[in-house]
């Protein structure tokens, strides 16, 4: 019996760990004695494909934010950046929760504090790779969304980021 949902292959849709990808196809796997329903996704951002229970599509991967949800991501990262303050653990750990929420808005919070901290204090090189991985979630989702490529995606998430003077100590 077909599972039923509202994905099909060729849909983009966005995995919340891996972020911007394309349903390649559906193929059957045996798994626990049982035949399952899968979508394989190939990820925009690395040479990854992942493989999602149609049964549970639903649940773990998501449609492609709309073209004036993007321009509102967009406006979002002009927001006040958060500081770490004085407790940096802590810090990380609500950045890493907002990396794997699924939601872009928190991906952009990511992008603005960390490159607000980079550019004023300086990241240690954990967050950087945050960073780094959080600039790449936001701009794989915003090339599907707008239809541009990669590059022309970073292009606007970068015109988009305030730009920030170094304090000088």
């Amino acid at each position: 019996m077909a599972t039923a949902t509202k994905y099909s292959v060729g849909d983009k849709v966005v995995h919340p760990q891996h972020g911007a990808a394309t349903i390649k196809k559906k193929v059957k796997q045996v798994f626990d004695g049982k035949k399952h329903d899968y979508f394989m996704l190939e990820i925009a951002t690395e040479q990854l494909t992942v493989m999602v229970p149609v049964e549970k599509s639903e649940d773990l991967i998501r449609p492609v934010i709309s073209k004036t949800k993007s321009r509102e991501v967009l406006r979002s990262l002009k927001g006040e950046p958060e500081e770490a303050g004085q407790n940096w653990s802590r810090w990380y750990k609500v950045l890493n929760e907002k990396m794997t929420s699924g939601d872009i808005f928190q991906v952009a919070e990511v992008v603005r504090d960390l490159s607000f901290a980079q550019q004023t204090k300086g990241i240690s090189p954990a967050l950087k790779r945050m960073l780094s991985k959080a600039r790449l979630t936001l701009s794989s989702e915003l090339a599907f969304s707008l239809e541009v490529d990669e590059e022309e995606a970073v292009k606007k998430l970068d015109r988009a980021l305030p730009k920030v003077d170094p304090i000088e100590e």
